[in-house]
Formats: structure tokens, C-alpha cells, sequence
């Protein structure tokens, strides 16, 4: 069937589309709200000096599974409790989110974190003060690796390392943005195999919704990219995940919601009306399976991630399988809330994705991590945005976690954490 097969020439076209909030058909639409709590329904934001500035608020986002809150709080109208509309924009590329963001015809973007840190410290493009709201979710990505590395022997970390060893061709991997989480998760776990990404492999930038198509071709041997497309790779028999990012780093931020340092000066308001939305968008899709398998019957859709529901629900459940022959349930799994843990934007978060950056060779020296994280990540706005949504908010601006390696990562002493990998640029 041809809804089947990745449709990349949908997806790389730029041009937004004004009805996608109305896509839903009659019946799922009228399902779907039935869902939502009538409190939520009739609520309102307050008037007069808390007014949101803008009205209309377009949010690009790219074809992806952890697209969905930004999707459902437009779709399920969450945005109307706060006085705002949102409206999604389908985007081709990372490139392209970035760009519509620093020229303002974007107000926000469902974006990669290490972007907003990329584009804050000019590392490989523009320059310019950026500002994160939220984070949209955390966990749910994974490295795919070719039938082809199977046939070879390499089905994970180890027997990666020792085919590569061998120097038989140079191997090729794709991440969808050199300064993005995808490149960071990468990089992380080939270095924790021994494997120098820089120097032992050859990578390469492929927009998220490409990477299937692109290794069916040949173009390159493994890919880390966000769901739906490793398991996409399984199903249509070109793939199989050699890790999940959860096993990387257990609930690791991923996507937030990005934006000018600029726009939230300008509209404080809708800022934190945005996030109160997206929050309440979370807590939906996260309370229940069935809210799950609504959210991918929605998201499915040609408007926004174009692939098959079952292609998404499964792995957004938790429910995997590696296309190796095993199967589990990962209690990490992507999650949109968790509580309200999942959206904080810590300090020590946006701290790391720097230490990655200095790590690799993308910042020449090290940057004021704390001064810089303090500026980009506007946890003011977030916690009006968590106070008008109900959420509760952590004891602390920083976390602390063990990634794959064994290394802690808490935020203390972030230039000794960057300068003290054996594997590096």
C-alpha cells in the first residue's frame, strides 16, 4: 500500500498549512473531546494584563513522534483555555526550524535542544539569543544499524566496535543535526565503544524523515533518529535498533519548545499561555493508553508525521522490539509529562549539551555553562506557564544521572566533565 512507503516528497515541502488543526475527521474529532475534562474545556485565561499579546501562535514542528503535544494541545484545543490558538507547521528540516525561528516566521518550534544552544553560542550558523520554554519529552529515540551490519556480525555496541576495528571500509552514520540531540546520542554511544565518531566513522546529516529512504539506498550504515523511523526500519525490513537513547541516558531530555530570546520579551504572556497548553497536552497523552492511541491516530496523520498508526503507537507505549527477535516492555519509554518531571527546563540539561558541544570540537573553548543555561533556559516563564496549568514544580534547577559509561553527569563542574572523556575530538 502506498501509506506505507515514506513519502519523502510530502515531507519536504515547506509550505504551512492553515487547516491542519481541523484535519481530524468529524467523528475522531468529536471522540477526541469527549476525552478532554469538561473543566479544561471551559476554562479561560485571565483578561485584562495577562492577556496573551498574539493570538495565533505558529509553532513549527518536524514529522516526528514527539511532535505530539505541541499536535494535540491545536487538535484538542487545550491552546483555547489560555486564549491563544496554535498552529503547527510542518517543516523539512532541522535547518529550516532553525532558520523560520531566527527570521520570526516561526514564533516557536518543537525543536532539538542542543540546536537552541548551537544557534545561542553561533556554533555553525547564525547567532543569536535563543530561548527555551520547556522540555516536550524525554526518552524515546535509538540508533538503527543496517540488515547489512547484521550480516556482518555487528548487532550492538561491542560487535560494532570490533567490525569497525577491522578497517575493512569506512562506515557511514547519520545523525539530523550536527549540534542536535540526535549527533550528541551518536557520538555519546560509538565513544563509549571505543569508536572516535570524528575519526573511526564518517557522518553524515539526513532530515529525520529521510533516514529510512536513505538507508534502504545504501547512504549510510546506522542512523540515530527519533521515532517513528526505527521502527519504521524494522517493519519494512531494512533495520534493527541496536540501542534505545533511554539505555544511552534514562529520561534524558530530548525536544523543548525553542524560541527568540527576542519573541518572549516580546510576548510574555503567550509564552507562558503556550506552555500552560502544552502542559495540559502532556498530562492528556500520558494519562492513559487509550489517550496514547488516540494521540498516534492523530499524529499519524498525512498533516503531521504521515506513516502508519501502528508504526507509532507501539514504541510510544513502551511495547518494543528490536527486529533481532526480541521483544520487552521499556518502562522508559517516551513520555510527555511523567508527573510534570518531564518538562522542567534544568539548568544542568541545557549545561550538558554544551559540555558535548566543547567535547566534540563545535565550541573552541569553554562557554560560561551556568550564565549561558540561566539565559536560554526561561524557567520563569515556565513555572508561570506549570502555576496557570496546575503542575508542581521540582526542588531543584539541577538533576543528577549516570549515563552509559558510567559517568555522572550533575552540572557541578561542567568544563572538568567536558575535558574528561578518553574519547573526544
Amino acid at each position: 500500500m502506498e501509506d506505507k512507503k515514506l513519502a519523502v516528497a510530502d515531507v519536504a515541502t515547506d509550505k504551512p498549512s492553515f487547516s491542519r488543526r481541523d484535519f481530524v475527521s468529524t467523528a475522531l474529532g468529536a471522540s477526541l473531546m469527549a476525552m478532554v475534562p469538561p473543566g479544561v474545556r471551559s476554562g479561560a485565561w485571565a483578561a485584562g494584563s495577562d492577556a496573551p499579546e498574539k493570538k495565533e501562535v505558529r509553532i513549527g514542528f518536524i514529522p516526528l513522534t514527539d511532535c505530539a503535544s505541541v499536535v494535540m494541545a491545536s487538535v484538542m484545543k487545550f491552546d483555547e483555555k489560555y486564549g491563544i490558538k496554535i498552529i503547527p507547521t510542518k517543516e523539512a528540516s532541522w535547518a529550516s526550524v532553525r532558520d523560520k525561528l531566527v527570521n520570526g516566521e516561526l514564533d516557536c518550534a518543537h525543536v532539538l535542544y542542543g540546536l537552541i544552544y548551537g544557534v545561542q553560542l553561533g556554533v555553525g550558523g547564525p547567532k543569536k539569543d535563543m530561548a527555551n520554554l520547556m522540555t516536550l519529552n524525554t526518552n524515546g529515540q535509538a540508533i538503527t544499524l543496517s540488515d547489512q551490519m547484521k550480516d556482518k556480525g555487528a548487532i550492538d555496541g561491542p560487535s560494532l566496535a570490533k567490525l569497525i576495528a577491522k578497517k575493512e571500509r569506512e562506515y557511514t552514520f547519520a545523525q539530523t543535526f550536527p549540534t542536535g540531540t540526535h549527533a550528541m546520542w551518536l557520538y555519546y554511544w560509538l565513544a563509549a565503544q571505543g569508536i572516535n565518531p570524528l575519526k573511526d566513522v564518517k557522518t553524515i546529516t539526513v532530515p529525520p524523515p529521510q533516514m529510512v529512504a536513505n538507508m534502504r539506498v545504501g547512504n549510510m550504515d546506522g542512523y540515530c533518529v527519533g521515532e517513528p523511523w526505527n521502527n519504521r526500519a524494522i517493519m519494512d525490513n531494512i533495520g534493527f535498533t541496536a540501542t534505545t537513547t533511554q539505555d544511552i541516558w534514562t529520561d534524558h531530555p530530548e525536544k523543548i519548545l525553542g524560541t527568540t530570546a527576542e519573541w518572549v520579551q516580546k510576548n510574555p504572556n503567550t509564552a507562558r499561555a503556550v506552555v500552560a497548553a502544552i502542559l495540559d497536552a502532556g498530562k492528556w497523552i500520558d494519562a492513559s493508553i487509550a489517550n496514547k492511541q488516540k494521540t498516534a491516530e492523530v499524529i499519524a496523520q498525512k498533516s503531521y508525521v504521515n506513516t502508519d498508526t501502528e508504526v507509532i503507537v507501539a514504541r510510544m507505549l513502551g511495547r518494543y522490539q528490536n527486529g533481532l527477535g526480541k521483544s520487552w516492555d521499556d518502562k522508559n519509554c517516551m513520555k510527555f509529562f511523567n508527573d510534570g518531571t518531564v518538562n522542567y527546563p534544568y539548568l544542568s540539561d541545557g549545561m550538558w549539551f554544551m559540555t558535548q558541544h566543547k567535547r566534540w570540537g563545535l565550541l573552541k573553548d569553554h562557554p560560561k555553562y551556568l550564565e549561558v543555561a540561566k539565559q536560554v533556559n526561561r524557567i520563569d516563564i515556565y513555572k508561570q506557564g506549570a502555576a496557570a496549568a496546575g503542575v508542581a514544580l521540582p526542588k531543584s534547577d539541577m538533576r543528577s544521572s549516570k549515563l552509559i559509561d558510567g559517568v555522572v553527569w550533575d552540572g557541578k563542574d561542567p568544563a572538568k566533565y567536558a575535558d574528561g572523556f578518553k574519547v573526544k575530538a
